[in-house]
This record gives C-alpha cells, structure tokens and sequence, in this order.
C-alpha cells in the first residue's frame, strides 16, 4: 500500500503531554518522577525546585490508559524487543522480524479446490471430503499472511524507516488518528523521524516529553486490525521502556524479545534487561544471538567475529530460565539491504542468515501461541 497523497499536517512536537506538570527546573537524579505517588515526598525531592509542584500533581491511575486498551483492541499480539546494550542489531533485528512476519513465506500455501471436485457429480464420497478439507485449509488462518506494525520508541535514534524504506514520509492526520506509514500492504511504521523538518535534526527531549509522545504513539495512532505490534525500544531500562509498560498494562503485551552479541560484554548489560523483565512482569519469549559468526556471501564460510568466550546467549538463557531461539549469523549483504530499504530475507533468500532467521520467526509464532506454522 503506497503512502496517502494527502498534503501532510505538520505535527506539533512541542506539545506538552496531558497530565504532565510544567517542571522549573530540571528532575534530579533519583527522581520518582512527577506522576509517582512518591513526588515531592521521597528524599530525592527534599531540595529539588519542583517539590511543591510535583507534590501538587494529581495522582492515581493514568486515565488515558482505557482509551489506549480501546485503540489497540484490534492487535492481536504486541511483543516487545529489547536489548541491554546499544550496536547489538536490535532495530536491525526488528526490521528483518517485521518483514519476515508481514511475508507471505511464513504463511502456508493455500491448497485450492480442484474443479473436479466442485463439477463433477460422479465424484466419490472421499473426493468430497477431500474438497471440504481443502477448502477449510484455504479459509484457514495459517494461509493469510499476517499484518504488522513497528512502533519506534528509540525517539533520539529512529533508524527504522531508512531501514524500512519509507524515510521520507510523513505522517498524515485525519479525524480518527494517525496514519501510520505502510511499507508495503501487511506492514506499517511509526516514528518520530517522520516528523522532523530534516534527516538529520536532533531530537533533545527530557523523559517526560520522550513519554507524552510514546502515549500519543499508542493513544492517537491509527494502528487497525493488527497480527502483531512490534515494539522497537531504545537500549537499556530508561523512561521509554517504563512508558511502554504502564501504557500497555491494561491491554497486554505476550512478551519481550531480547537481542545480544555472543561476547560476555554485552551479555553483561542483556542480564540487566533480563531483569528489568522479571521486575515488570514481563514474559520473555525468548532470546536471540544476533551477529554470531560472520558468512562469507562468496564461500559461505563462517568466522566467528564476536567469540563467545563464556557460553554466549545459550549459556545466558539457560541461567535465566528463559528460551533460547537461536543464532543470526552476520552477513554484510544485511546492511546493504538496511540502507535501501529492502527486505535482506527476500532478497537474499539462500543466505544462511536468512534460514537463521527465519527459523527464529517460527519460534516466535509458536511463543505466542499461533499454529499451523
């Protein structure tokens, strides 16, 4: 589906988010935060400026909360994906996910009716049967390819739309919402890169603007009926993944995938993530090993460029209690697909990344429960 020819409508983004106090001074470190039932009461507040204004704000729970459950009533799965550490190929990851799903190789092939079995009245019981049954598997959900949608929560990094292809969109407005950018007729983007005046203008926001805009991704965005909701988060355990959270407690998330590298300094900070998981009540579906050897696109040799001195993700999920999907081997013909805005899986679909991944996929649909894979 190509993009509306609709002039765009220039989106406010100095707009302050509903419920959120005007602040005089910056928020110190340890800050509860404005909003929380501790503001203006925790020891962190005691000479901090805002104190009277924090203490003042109204609290409990977020109202907009219900008319977010409302919006998204027509997602079937959100997942969220996560990564302790910053250069892992997360987005990357994400985009190569949301081009997989959206794919009509991980749906089925319909088998169809043979017109003998519709035209000829001399057919035999069983050949009636055997129409019935091919006709329920064309009806069946495994043969529809999925619709997906990825929301950019990485406001000061939005990489996905170069990666996805749609750069230079914009976002359009219409009386009920939102339109997100489609890729292609079974995935759509939204992120904050379509609202900048330029490529490369900066975006300089402190936690509560970060998160007013996450809620109005969610709140305002008109998302449709959706197969899945990719979530694609920054790096860490910051205010965009708590925003994600809170937003999406009431109408649920199926879980969070978490990328890696096999070196023991990025399972280092991905433990931290798989705690914040555990913390937040957050299923993990499963982990992922992402650049684990490198494939040569003219042998096919495989080199081991990130060694996994201590056991790599394996060893990882295993200590957590978590699944382990596999291994993504890096192939540089990856990135070129990212910098057109081309699908690597489609493109490629010999690389032995590609059989990597897609074997992933399957796990994924599998963790949230869809059949007939």
């Amino acid at each position: 589906m190509s993009a509306t020819m609709i002039e765009p409508t220039q989106v406010e983004l100095s707009e302050p988010p509903k419920n959120t106090p005007n602040l005089v001074a910056p928020e110190p470190e340890h800050c509860p935060g404005p909003e929380s039932t501790q503001a203006g009461k925790d020891t962190a507040c005691a000479t901090c400026p805002n104190q009277q204004i924090c203490a003042s704000t109204p609290k409990g729970p977020d109202p907009d909360i219900p008319r977010i459950t409302a919006r998204l009533s027509g997602i079937k799965h959100k997942i969220l994906i996560l990564s302790g550490k910053g250069g892992v190929g997360k987005s990357t990851f994400t985009s190569m996910l949301g081009w997989a799903l959206s794919s009509s190789a991980q749906a089925s092939k319909p088998i169809h009716r043979s017109p003998q079995a519709t035209t000829n009245n001399n057919s035999t019981h069983m050949d009636t049967t055997e129409g019935k049954e091919q006709e329920e598997k064309e009806d069946s959900p495994s043969s529809i390819i999925p619709t997906v949608g990825i929301m950019d929560t990485d406001i000061c990094g939005p990489s996905l739309p170069k990666m996805l292809g749609v750069e230079s969109e914009s976002i359009h407005i219409s009386q009920s919402g939102w339109t997100p950018v489609w890729v292609r007729d079974t995935l759509s983007v939204m992120s904050v890169q379509f609202m900048l005046p330029s490529r490369d203008s900066a975006v300089i926001w402190r936690g509560p603007k970060k998160n007013g805009l996450i809620k109005r991704f969610l709140l305002e965005v008109e998302w449709g009926p959706l197969d899945y909701l990719l979530v694609d988060t920054p790096p860490g355990t910051t205010d965009e993944h708590l925003s994600v959270t809170s937003f999406l407690q009431e109408s649920g998330i199926d879980g969070a995938l978490v990328v890696t590298t096999p070196q023991e300094t990025s399972l280092l900070d991905v433990s931290k993530e798989l705690d914040f998981c555990r913390k937040a009540g957050i299923r993990v579906l499963g982990v992922v090993e992402n650049m684990s050897g490198f494939v040569c696109p003219s042998c096919e040799h495989k080199s081991q460029i990130f060694k996994a001195t201590t056991g790599g993700a394996k060893r990882l999920a295993r200590e957590w209690g978590v699944p382990f999907l596999g291994r993504v081997p890096l192939d540089p013909r990856i990135g070129m697909a990212c910098d057109f805005g081309e699908s690597f899986l489609e493109g490629v679909p010999d690389s032995p990344a590609t059989e990597a991944l897609l074997k992933v996929v399957r796990k994924v649909r599998e963790a949230v429960g869809e059949k007939g894979i």
